[in-house]
């Protein structure tokens, strides 16, 4: 990029591209500056974590183990499993519900119309039964 801004200089056809480089570089700079902030953010807050373990009394083991850790992680299997069996009862309500879309008697006109049907086409073909 930076070779590329030496290269372009001051050429007035070719001052939006340097411009954008211009921009891209304070961003790049902006993100390197972030990150080293970030970084040093981490590692204070882990010399905190570091040093407040050793004075955590039993109880807020228990605490931080049971309340944090266990009760968060039963809560999500729950819920996932609630999510799964709701999908699931949703699902079979709705085969059931395509399923039982036409009521009885209209199935029992509709195979009494078939029958009728099947019994001309076999007439015609000569067959004969009874």
């Amino acid at each position: 990029m930076k070779d590329r801004l030496k290269e372009i200089g001051k050429n007035p056809d070719d001052a939006d591209e340097r411009k954008a480089l211009e921009a891209y570089s304070k961003l790049m700079d902006q993100q390197v500056a972030t990150k080293t902030r970030q970084n040093k953010a981490h590692e204070e807050l882990e010399a905190k974590i570091d040093a407040k373990y050793p004075t955590l009394t039993e109880a807020e083991v228990k605490t931080l183990v049971v309340e944090a850790k266990w009760l968060a992680a039963l809560d999500a299997a729950l819920h996932g499993e609630l999510d799964r069996v709701s999908q699931t009862l949703t699902t079979r309500v709705k085969e059931l519900a395509d399923r039982y879309a036409t009521p009885l008697p209209k199935l029992t006109e509709r195979v009494v119309e078939l029958e009728q049907r099947v019994n001309g086409h076999l007439e015609r073909m000569g067959f004969q039964w009874n």
